[in-house]
């Protein structure tokens, strides 16, 4: 069992809490769009509140740790190991209780070359213990607006997790599947379940998108953030995403699997 001085200990060495890679201007900047409503920092969420930019450094200085101070507009960005093991035992108590009741799950990725591993160990923990893992939209075309203009991808799914591709993209081992913030393929995803008339998700777990798309949409959501992701900490501050675990969601997939063991043991799932 990973202890938590162990799992603080891994947090600061591997550089998804502590002094992160994100730099403090990206994250500046994110908080200044999202105060501006730009859809490319919104991510699916329609927040209820104006959420001014220095409301919004507030709130990620309380939920993450990150310097409350204005004037600091340089450097890396910080996120609090504690607030990170917080965040990942609320994270585990939510599988712990779809796993209980063996509720149906969705489970998506805007990160797969990241975060696949860690959402696929989920994935196969929640399947053994009787929850439907969903794959609604198997192979459905998605509209998405990328910085290069208006692509194509495909919903796919991996050991249970979703994921886009580029249209034409045919599973190369070395292509795990394309980035992605829109919240549109769980609209996709959510839509297409609702129209089969087969049991929609009682919990989303995801990034980005995934998880500020579901939440909007009433659905129960939870899923890990970085410091340059406000929309969903204002998503968790508003009622509409249940947990947001605050760590950096760019660095090696293999660093995440102390994550996986910790909240699978936590929720008293075998991985």
């Amino acid at each position: 069992m990973l202890t938590i001085a162990a799992l603080r200990a891994h947090l600061l060495a591997a550089r998804l809490a502590g002094t992160v890679a994100t730099s403090r201007e990206e994250s500046l900047r994110s908080y200044r769009l999202f105060a501006a409503r730009d859809p490319r920092v919104l991510i699916g969420l329609d927040p209820e509140g104006a959420w001014s930019q220095r409301e919004l450094l507030e709130l990620m200085a309380d939920r993450c740790g990150v310097s409350a101070d204005s004037r600091r507009t340089s450097g890396q960005d910080v996120i609090d190991p504690q607030r990170t093991v917080v965040a990942l035992d609320a994270f585990a108590e939510r599988l712990a209780d779809v796993a209980q009741r063996s509720a149906p799950v969705l489970l998506g990725t805007g990160h797969p070359h990241r975060l696949l591993g860690f959402y696929a160990a989920l994935a196969d923990a929640l399947s053994a213990a009787g929850c439907a893992v969903l794959t609604p939209a198997q192979g459905r075309c998605i509209d998405i607006t990328t910085r290069f203009g208006l692509r194509t991808y495909n919903l796919d799914y991996v050991r249970g997790v979703a994921l886009v591709r580029a249209s034409g993209v045919e599973r190369p081992g070395c292509e795990p599947g394309a980035h992605t913030h829109s919240p549109l393929p769980v609209r996709t995803a959510l839509a297409a379940a609702a129209e089969a008339g087969g049991p929609l998700p009682e919990l989303v777990i995801g990034d980005h998108g995934w998880v500020c798309g579901a939440g909007q949409l009433g659905f129960e959501a939870i899923g890990p953030a970085d410091t340059d992701d406000p929309a969903p900490f204002v998503g968790q501050a508003e009622g509409s995403v249940s947990v947001v675990v605050p760590l950096d969601d760019g660095v090696r997939s293999d660093y995440y699997l102390p994550l996986t063991r910790y909240v699978l043991n936590r929720a008293c799932l075998s991985q």
